[in-house]
């Protein structure tokens, strides 16, 4: 059986970086080529009914006891737009502790002091990249331990649950959820496998929005500008310094929101901000939105109707009150986790994940640990072992548990 670390390496050769600013599905065509090799793998895995259908999303299904519950297990094949998921040069090391230099060439090391989580995994393989990218744990880890774990079903048999497999696109850009065959899926419940450290699970995450803000001005020459000119960057930059400094993400942690400016451009007429805007909380999540509605009424009465554009979409809400209902699903997965030799710990994701919107349409759906750290960056890092603990938990909370 191949094993968990082979797979991992072979699918971070496939660059699956999805694009936000782009109107298909899935938003890069290059997603669809890992989707069509791990077709390939699973229907040779013996999973006959593995398909990908037009829109980039894998499935297929396990078959098991027609007692027992059917369960999904779901990852997304994108990586994160934030950082090259091209040409990614993953290398296992032995971590002994210390500092651990990436590319001797270009000098980058990854840090303890800037990365403490090292710490915990000395003594372990970690599986790195050269620092000039990023490695894609976030999510292939989640593949593979899925992947391994179905092989293990497939070749020790034994009593155990349906396993319904899904595998999406675009989950980076907030939409890996939208195209997803819920109906056809067929699962009880099921667990996204796409966390970070080992023993996490999570079913509280943060309610999310995204915000665009237009900036519009006049351009007149400089010479003759006075009384006339509006500069929208200046207008832009107003609107920035209106927003609370202790809501940005580099002064938050746990439970606390933030609202963070994600790019800018512009010129003398014409200028746009995008945002996005977080809180588990729902009622300070809409405080945070109203703060940015407060900011640009006052500008527009300030500058004129029509100087401050803003639009704010909400991407996918706590996915707590859905699970709360249903813990037994959590408890599986602790029951599981203990069997696989962790630690299980309940906290909040500072993100979201498909499953906080499938959650929302019906399928219970809380986050399982993949092992991965420091996701969507250059200095992203996952142990082996942890990443065969993982496989080792997915395989467990499919047992039968009698």
């Amino acid at each position: 059986m191949e094993n968990v670390c082979q797979r991992f390496l072979r699918y971070v050769s496939f660059d699956t970086q999805s694009d936000e600013n782009s109107e298909t599905c899935p938003s890069t065509d290059k997603q669809k080529a890992l989707g069509k090799a791990l077709v390939e793998e699973m229907q040779a895995m013996g999973i006959q009914d593995a398909y990908m259908d037009e829109d980039g999303y894998v499935y297929g299904t396990v078959p098991g006891d027609k007692d027992l519950p059917v369960i999904g297990l779901i990852a997304h094949m994108d990586t994160s737009p934030d950082s090259s998921g091209a040409d990614i040069k993953a290398k296992v090391v032995e971590y002994n502790g210390g500092d651990l230099c990436l590319n001797p060439a270009k000098n980058i090391w990854l840090r303890e002091g800037d990365y403490p989580s090292l710490t915990a995994n000395r003594g372990k393989r970690l599986i790195v990249t050269d620092g000039t990218t990023l490695l894609g744990a976030d999510d292939k880890a989640g593949i593979a331990e899925i992947l391994t774990a179905a092989q293990r079903l497939l070749e020790e048999g034994g009593r155990h649950a349906t396993l319904k497999i899904g595998f999406t696109p675009d989950e980076e850009i907030g939409r890996g959820a939208d195209r997803f065959n819920l109906s056809g899926f067929g699962a009880d419940y099921a667990y996204t496998a796409d966390g970070g450290t080992l023993g996490e699970i999570e079913y509280e995450n943060f309610n999310a929005a995204s915000a665009k803000v237009c900036f519009r001005g006049l351009n007149i020459h400089p010479g003759s500008a006075k009384d006339k000119m509006v500069n929208s960057q200046l207008i832009a930059m107003e609107f920035q310094g209106m927003l609370p400094i202790h809501q940005r993400p580099e002064a938050t942690e746990g439970y606390e929101g933030f609202i963070m400016l994600m790019s800018m451009e512009g010129e003398v007429e014409h200028s746009t901000l995008t945002y996005i805007i977080r809180d588990h909380d729902m009622e300070k999540f809409q405080q945070k939105k109203a703060i940015m509605e407060d900011a640009a009424e006052f500008l527009n009465h300030k500058y004129g109707d029509g100087t401050v554009e803003l639009t704010i979409r909400d991407s996918y809400f706590n996915m707590k009150k859905c699970i709360e209902p249903c813990m037994y699903v959590v408890e599986r997965a602790k029951k599981a986790m203990v069997k696989a030799g962790m630690n299980p710990r309940e906290v909040p994701i500072r993100g979201g994940t498909d499953g906080a919107r499938l959650s929302y349409e019906g399928l219970p759906c809380p986050n399982l640990c993949t092992g991965g750290e420091n996701y969507h960056g250059r200095f992203e890092y996952i142990p082996v072992e942890d990443m065969q603990m993982c496989a080792d938990m997915l395989y467990e909370i499919l047992r039968d548990p009698s």
